[in-house]
């Protein structure tokens, strides 16, 4: 029982970052069909980002507050973030929204693969630590010396994350800017002829999911406390995987399946081998796109005619 709880804790922590990871995969395909698979390498350059920034504010202007310095952190994470998607949305991705349906998919791939080379060069092949931000740990339980532990990190993570998504939800359910996007994603052209500033909300979109997505990046340096170059493929693949799990264009289907993609991972690792864990995830979604082919919350797919 002390396993199953702390795995479960553990999980729910790991799937939080993937959870918000996946949601910038989800809002992208559902708006404009097209999987972003940059995103993940958008997740990885916003980790860097924070670790640049926390080690300016504690090195150089001496802070010591960790509010205070997670709260700037994540301030410019978001909004350097925020921006480097809004260049590549502007840049790679605008031009070929016209074109067959493989370019987008391409020049992903392509922007993906720059972003992952561009911080290997700046930043250097090596892993960069982070010296550990918060220490704490509650004790939930301890029972035949096995403790059951809750680490301050970790409830930062869950609750900033819970924060997020509720934020996010009433953006997109109780603002023009949430209605514009609604309308996008049933479709474009009407959406266009009725007033609605399509290319302007297709980039607050990518803004908005790198926002997030920065906000996942920070998350996961200051719980593992190291990031390196290669560092935006294996959370963007299990994120993607996540959004596809929950069904690829729900929102909440999204943070359904980072929770799911999460709790596998650290439940696999607990019981069988670690070496087989990312095995047993995506056998899950394959299991359940077999059943499930929309995801356990997606919409079945209505052709227009």
């Amino acid at each position: 029982m002390e396993v199953f709880l702390q795995q479960l804790i553990n999980g729910l922590t790991l799937g939080s970052i993937y959870g918000l990871i996946a949601i910038g995969y989800t809002m992208v395909f559902g708006i404009i069909g097209m999987v972003n698979f940059a995103h993940g390498d958008v997740f990885m350059v916003s980790a860097f980002i924070g670790l640049i920034c926390v080690l300016l504010l504690t090195t150089v202007l001496g802070m010591s507050s960790i509010f205070l310095i997670l709260a700037i952190t994540l301030l410019v994470a978001m909004v350097f973030t925020g921006l480097v998607s809004w260049t590549i949305e502007r840049v790679a991705y605008r031009p070929l929204r016209g074109s067959f349906r493989l370019a987008p998919m391409i020049s992903a791939i392509g922007m993906s693969i720059l972003l992952s080379n561009f911080v290997q060069v700046a930043q250097g092949p090596r892993n960069k630590p982070l010296p550990p931000m918060v220490t704490d740990v509650i004790v939930v339980m301890e029972r035949d010396g096995y403790e059951v532990t809750l680490a301050y990190k970790q409830i930062i993570i869950m609750v900033v994350t819970a924060a997020l998504l509720a934020g996010f939800w009433w953006l997109v359910q109780k603002t023009p800017l949430g209605r514009a996007q609604r309308a996008c994603e049933q479709d474009r052209k009407m959406a266009a002829l009725l007033g609605v500033n399509v290319d302007r909300t297709i980039s607050l979109t990518f803004v908005i999911g790198a926002a997030l997505a920065a906000v996942a990046g920070v998350m996961y340096l200051m719980y593992y406390g190291v990031v390196n170059f290669a560092d935006g493929f294996v959370p963007g693949v299990k994120a993607f995987t996540a959004a596809v799990l929950g069904g690829i264009g729900s929102l909440p289907g999204a943070v359904l399946g980072g929770l799911l993609i999460g709790l596998i991972e650290t439940f696999w690792s607990a019981y069988f081998s670690i070496e087989y864990k990312d095995v047993a995830a995506f056998s899950i979604l394959v299991v359940t796109l077999i059943f499930l082919p929309q995801g356990l919350l997606g919409r079945p797919e209505v052709e227009k005619v």
